[in-house]
């Protein structure tokens, strides 16, 4: 499969992480100040390492060769610890900046219209949510500290390097040239490697997904080898971009260790003619040695520092695209309430809707109205738009053309937690979460600040819901943990549940969107009980092939 060139981003992605990290630029002044004192400390080695050698080999003073030991393990001592505080800071700090990141990303998406999650797969979401983010954090805690350490090793070097010898210093930096000309010409092409590499994974993680969450399906039609397949044509697009990134990332390296060793054999034949032209002492060239070194190592962590910026700055674009993202579905800017009581009054009125600008009219010029406490069934074929009625009532998507009105009120003039909170959906097939079934029912009222309805509420909402007799007889009741997407229980038992959570919501809108239509008859027969119950003295809109189900309804539409 080709893969598909990944669009170059602006550096100024990464800048949108300032907002977030100016709350925490106490800790970082902190960090900033050990880490300086730490490279100060680096910095100062050699040339005590000079004197070292020169009390050794020139001066032979025994007594001044133990002082300067004693001061290095001291200061060794002391940068430790400074290395310390320095690490934890970062970390801490990059730590609440992300978690700060995916929390805000996670609740932007949440909050998106059903229409955004129809064009994006779950599995490429939940990799920007993850993936991504952890390049991020991975600048903060590292890139940026190491940027600025081996920047203050460079021009510290380099000074340090002129003070002792400014001849050989020449030499020493005669490459820098040319690695920071590679340094832009391999930039562009690690930053597009990179993107790629993000995007391929996504894809994989996206299948995966895909093929997990139905993995009945899967195995059912025996399609385990076609998945396992699929996910190794995209395990293949990964490698494959993964190895264009490391040959170029093996192309850079490779010139960077050339000029880095290169330079530093220059330095070690000029610096040896010196010595034995005693133009220069023995320790003063191990000094100058140790600084070279500094200032090779720190070009070569500066060029692979710009290629993982060239990774994160994709990886922030990408994150902050998310973020930027725009719901097709929004509250008003100044919502009305709906009128107490609720009474789940309902009216369409000519209502068109298509689910794209390109695409046909799936409802057009359709009216409807439901009374207070009135039960209305939709009947008619596959397609011809009843869940999609139901999708408009609680705003999953807006109307194209037409009104539709909740106790006379148009919908897009009310909050979408005041709509969503007057009605009550049953699906076809009810999603529970993988947790215990009070928390499956309790989902259904939990407060802004996580508090959930009391136990007997709980179980008065399964007792009229007809769950009771099956909870009851579970090892561990109202506490059994139902599995992902509820797979420990029957599909009945999933549907009862769904009604208890309406039960315990008390809305004043129920939707049933062809509840029973999977079921066996038993299911069925104690299912239609429990819905009896719901429906009385509440608005319904029912969408039922069955006959059953359409017999209970005041009017057929």
């Amino acid at each position: 499969m080709a893969a598909r060139e990944p669009r170059l981003v602006s550096p100024r992605a990464l800048g949108q992480l300032l907002p977030r990290i100016r709350p925490h630029a106490g800790r970082l002044a902190v960090a900033l100040v050990c880490l300086v004192a730490s490279t100060s400390i680096a910095l100062a080695f050699p040339q005590i390492v000079r004197h070292l050698l020169d009390a050794a080999f020139i001066s032979a003073d025994g007594a001044l060769l133990n002082r300067i030991a004693l001061w290095l393990l001291g200061l060794f001592a002391i940068q430790a610890v400074l290395s310390f505080v320095q690490v934890y800071l970062l970390t801490a700090t990059s730590e609440r900046v992300i978690a700060n990141l995916r929390e805000d990303l996670f609740s932007h998406l949440i909050y998106l219209s059903p229409g955004f999650f129809t064009e994006r797969r779950t599995g490429e979401l939940t990799s920007r949510l993850s993936s991504d983010t952890t390049v991020l954090q991975t600048v903060l805690s590292y890139n940026l500290s190491e940027f600025a350490r081996q920047s203050l090793f460079l021009v510290g070097g380099i000074v340090l390097l002129t003070l002792t010898h400014p001849r050989l210093t020449a030499t020493t930096l005669a490459v820098v040239p040319v690695v920071v000309g590679a340094a832009f010409v391999f930039g562009r092409a690690l930053r597009r490697a990179s993107t790629g590499v993000q995007d391929r994974i996504a894809e994989a993680t996206g299948t995966a997904d895909e093929a997990f969450s139905q993995i009945r399906t899967v195995q059912s039609f025996t399609r385990e080898g076609e998945e396992t397949r699929r996910y190794g044509e995209h395990l293949g697009d990964v490698i494959d971009a993964a190895l264009r990134r490391a040959r170029i990332r093996g192309m850079f390296f490779g010139i960077l260790t050339f000029c880095a060793f290169g330079g530093v054999a220059a330095v070690l034949w000029q610096g040896g003619r010196l010595v034995l032209e005693g133009a220069l002492t023995a320790g003063a060239l191990v000094s100058f040695l140790l600084y070279a070194l500094y200032v090779a190592g720190a070009v070569g962590s500066l060029a692979s520092l710009f290629g993982a910026y060239q990774e994160a700055v994709g990886a922030a674009r990408r994150v902050f695209d998310l973020l930027e993202s725009e719901s097709s579905v929004v509250d008003p800017a100044d919502p009305r309430v709906l009128p107490r009581p609720l009474r789940g009054e309902v009216e369409l009125r000519d209502v068109t809707f298509r689910y794209g600008d390109h695409l046909p009219d799936v409802l057009h010029g359709v009216s409807l109205r439901i009374a207070a406490g009135e039960v209305v069934a939709l009947v008619g074929p596959s397609g011809a738009g009843k869940t999609t009625i139901a999708s408009l009532l609680p705003r999953f998507w807006d109307v194209t053309s037409g009104t539709i009105t909740f106790d006379g009120v148009d919908v897009r003039q009310l909050s979408l937690s005041d709509l969503r909170g007057a009605i009550g959906i049953v699906p076809q097939e009810p999603t529970l979460f993988s947790g215990t079934i009070k928390e499956n029912i309790a989902y259904a009222c939990i407060g802004a600040d996580g508090s959930r309805p009391p136990d007997d509420e709980i179980r008065a909402a399964a007792m009229a819901a007809h769950a009771l007799e099956f909870i009851d007889r579970l090892p561990d009741g109202f506490n059994t943990r139902v599995g992902e997407r509820g797979v420990k229980l029957s599909g009945g038992q999933r549907q009862r549940l769904a009604i208890a959570r309406v039960f315990l919501k008390n809305p004043a809108l129920v939707i049933l969107d062809e509840a029973t239509s999977s079921l066996d008859s038993e299911s069925e027969r104690l299912v239609e009980e429990a819905m009896e119950d719901l429906l009385r003295a509440r608005s319904t809109l029912i969408i039922a092939h069955r006959l059953s189900t359409v017999l209970r309804a005041d009017r057929v539409v």
